[in-house]
């Protein structure tokens, strides 16, 4: 049987080795990070160590990381009108979030719905500042401060938003900025300060990691918001719950690979999936990948062939022992557009499918996908009939 090749990194990355590794010296130990005899120093050895190399990753403090069980969690536990400086509460008094944001994001969080403001996109697909500005001049500022959510890397079509941009417009209205980072880590360098961000979160499974860890990085330790799951004083107060030892010392292992390796796989992966385009383009004239103009991370290709339907295509490659998605992986078993092409002005029925690379990904991997598309591309019906 011919080996199956996975193209679907931005819906999970496989373990790594070295997070393995760290997560198995956790398990067969008793780890209760909050026990004071020698077992639970420790695993709060491990856990503070995991703690300082995602803060690294992301050019921040290591007190200022709250581990989580993920990234919807860190979400949910950021968006709320809740906020405390010291011991003072603070209130943000609307939600404003970009058109192509996460469901977890798009959602709102703990904000009422009638709180919750859509912020467009340009047709490039990056967050129209213009609209940003107005929004923030006529908000309200005797009723509360604004919250602001921009994902700084789009999970469907790579493409990488204005984020410094928009912080700079969002603290001149008084708001706080949360950045959703789950995308760009191990893709693109991050650093807090540049990005002038005030809150961000991460996913461990995206970098390698195992599913069932995240976290909430703060800028600073003063303003934080009140707590999603409170208990036993865990993470300083801010997430109640034991936390998971063997996931988050997997995490920390994986956040120390993606930021020491970051150069040499971007420069590596961005070849291959140039490589992919030019091939994708050879093969089908017609076919439109979305976000060519504007920068992009290196290994994503979000695109669409006329005649195609992106279910049709999905299966397609997957019984031919290619894995990719349609669209993002929370919502591709459901049938319909995709939300991000809507908000980009893009109205094609036939869907988009997202190819996504990663490190293990060879140049042989790239010519069967090539092969695979061509006979994809070959066998669709002809443009304006339904596929």
């Amino acid at each position: 049987m011919t080996k199956r090749i996975y193209l679907d990194w931005n819906a999970t990355a496989p373990l790594l080795a070295e997070a393995r590794s760290a997560m198995l010296s956790m398990l067969d130990a008793p780890t209760n990070a909050s026990s004071v005899h020698a077992e639970g120093r420790a695993a709060r050895m491990a856990v503070e160590g995991a703690r300082r190399s995602v803060a690294a990753l992301v050019g921040a403090e290591a007190a200022h990381v709250v581990f989580t069980s993920g990234a919807t969690e860190a979400a949910n536990m950021v968006l709320t009108p809740a906020f405390r400086m010291g011991r003072a509460p603070l209130v943000a008094s609307r939600l404003y979030v970009s058109a192509i944001e996460h469901p977890a994001v798009r959602l709102g969080g703990r904000f009422p719905a009638g709180s919750v403001s859509e912020l467009p996109v340009e047709q490039s697909g990056r967050l129209d500042l213009a609209v940003l500005e107005a929004a923030l001049s006529a908000h309200p500022r005797e009723t509360g401060l604004p919250l602001v959510a921009v994902m700084l890397v789009n999970n469907e079509t790579g493409i990488v938003q204005p984020v410094a941009e928009a912080a700079a417009i969002v603290h001149r209205h008084g708001g706080l900025l949360v950045v959703d980072a789950v995308q760009a880590a191990g893709r693109v360098p991050i650093d807090m300060a540049s990005l002038d961000a005030d809150f961000l979160f991460l996913s461990a499974h995206k970098i390698g990691g195992p599913k069932g860890a995240g976290a909430l990085v703060s800028r600073g330790e003063v303003l934080m918001p009140e707590p999603l799951i409170r208990g036993g004083g865990q993470e300083k107060g801010h997430r109640g719950g034991t936390e998971n030892v063997a996931a988050i010392a997997g995490f920390g292992a994986a956040a120390q690979v993606a930021r020491e390796r970051i150069d040499e796989r971007t420069a590596a992966i961005g070849a291959l999936r140039d490589r992919l385009e030019r091939g994708m383009a050879q093969v089908a004239k017609d076919v439109v990948i979305y976000g060519q103009d504007v920068p992009r991370v290196c290994n994503t290709t979000f695109f669409s062939l006329p005649g195609l339907k992106a279910e049709t295509g999905q299966i397609a490659f997957d019984l031919e022992g290619v894995a990719i998605s349609a669209g993002a992986a929370c919502s591709s078993g459901k049938v319909g557009q995709s939300h991000v092409l809507r908000a980009m002005g893009h109205e094609p029925r036939v869907g988009g499918l997202r190819i996504s690379l990663g490190a293990s990904t060879t140049e042989a991997d790239i010519e069967r996908a090539l092969a695979v598309f061509e006979r994809v591309a070959a066998r669709r019906k002809p443009a304006g009939k339904a596929a």
